[in-house]
């Protein structure tokens, strides 16, 4: 069976109380509350992932951290009770830069053209958003998501972006900071690889983005 040419990967963190995104526990008021918001948005992420693989003849992988090997395989099926393809992974060590560099130098070295790296935190997110998101890796090396805090929500490589920029974009970086888009843009342009950019979203920053989603939950 051939390789397909582009990847598409979710980095989800293990939704254990205490182990969420700081922002994501304070809009949530509580570290239980937090995790199951983190449970409802990884379910949301991977559904709208996998619609978007299939329409975008990509391969699916859900990388994740906090969790081990044992633990992945029963939360990979829990989020994919249909039997969907799906490539389970560990993120592995070092700050987020290390580890979303890791996954785009595995996803070229397994032959793929195009790598697109999502997170699990974003209430918004549409199936048509990823699918641009390659559409444009067609036309550029590189593709970011801006998100309304200054970062990205979402950030893609073709392998010659990959080549060019990579390592670049994934150190030294003030990651958390509102500075991270404008860097990373800078730095890509002094590396002389163009950008293209998608619609701006919220990554949890704003309270209203999980508004309807803790209704949800407090209904249960």
């Amino acid at each position: 069976m051939p390789t397909p040419r582009r990847r598409l990967v979710v980095l989800a963190r293990w939704p254990a109380a205490g182990r969420c995104k700081r922002r994501l526990a304070a809009s949530c008021g509580s570290a239980e509350l937090a995790a199951a918001m983190q449970r409802r948005l990884s379910w949301h992420t991977l559904q709208t992932a996998a619609a978007a693989a299939q329409a975008s003849a990509a391969e699916l992988v859900l990388a994740a951290a906090g969790v081990g090997p044992r633990a992945l395989r029963r939360w990979g099926q829990q989020l994919n009770p249909q039997g969907l393809p799906l490539t389970l992974a560990l993120q592995g060590g070092g700050n987020l830069g290390c580890r979303m560099h890791r996954q785009l130098q595995q996803g070229m070295a397994r032959g793929c053209e195009q790598v697109v790296l999502i997170g699990s935190d974003l209430p918004g997110l549409e199936c048509r958003d990823l699918e641009q998101a390659f559409a444009r890796l067609s036309e550029q090396p590189l593709v970011f998501g801006p998100a309304t805090d200054g970062g990205y929500w979402l950030i893609g490589m073709t392998s010659q972006g990959l080549e060019r920029c990579g390592a670049a974009l994934m150190s030294g970086m003030p990651w958390g900071s509102e500075q991270v888009l404008a860097r990373s843009l800078a730095c890509a342009a002094a590396l002389n690889t163009p950008a293209a950019l998608l619609r701006c979203q919220s990554d949890l920053d704003r309270r209203s983005a999980l508004e309807p989603w803790l209704l949800l939950e407090r209904a249960r």
